[in-house]
């Protein structure tokens, strides 16, 4: 044994003891940090000011739409792959089609596993292929009218 190691416990043991447990705390509260900040930076639009000044003229023209939007992960079957599956309806309950549809499936906190979505009609359903692995989701949906109004829409989907 050392010479530090071996004897009474004394002021200066004590001390070295005492100093040790924090600076192993700090320097793990330190690393935890410095990843959260590196992983995620909390914002979700650069400016909320500018954001918010035209928000309400963009909800009016979406509500004025009438759109419904559902939309599920759809599991692949026989080793195909996994999809999302949209159904995008008007005021008048019928399917729409005219829309250009985009958006990004994302994985709450998780940026590494986000996928851009290339949406394709089926004549009634939207969908786009996706690699989901089990558990919660965040559809981001965008689309644009054929009258140039543009929809906006977050979805919580889960996977199985």
């Amino acid at each position: 044994m050392t010479p530090l190691l071996r004897g009474p416990i004394t002021g200066p043991k004590a001390f070295a003891i005492f100093a040790g447990f924090f600076v192993v705390i700090i320097a793990a509260n330190l690393v935890l940090a410095v990843q959260a900040v590196r992983t995620f930076s909390g914002l979700v639009v650069p400016s909320a000011y500018i954001a918010s000044r035209a928000f309400e003229a963009e909800r009016r023209a979406q509500e004025a739409l009438g759109w419904t939007v559902r939309a599920a992960i759809a599991r692949g079957t026989d080793g195909g792959k996994d999809e999302v599956v949209l159904v995008l309806t008007g005021p008048d309950g019928r399917p729409v089609a005219d829309a250009v549809l985009g958006g990004m499936l994302r994985r709450p906190a998780v940026r590494s596993a986000d996928q851009i979505l290339a949406f394709t009609f089926d004549g009634a359903l939207w969908r786009a292929p996706v690699t989901a692995g089990p558990g919660r989701w965040v559809l981001e949906l965008t689309a644009t009218a054929a009258d140039g109004t543009p929809f906006r829409q977050h979805l919580a989907l889960t996977a199985e």
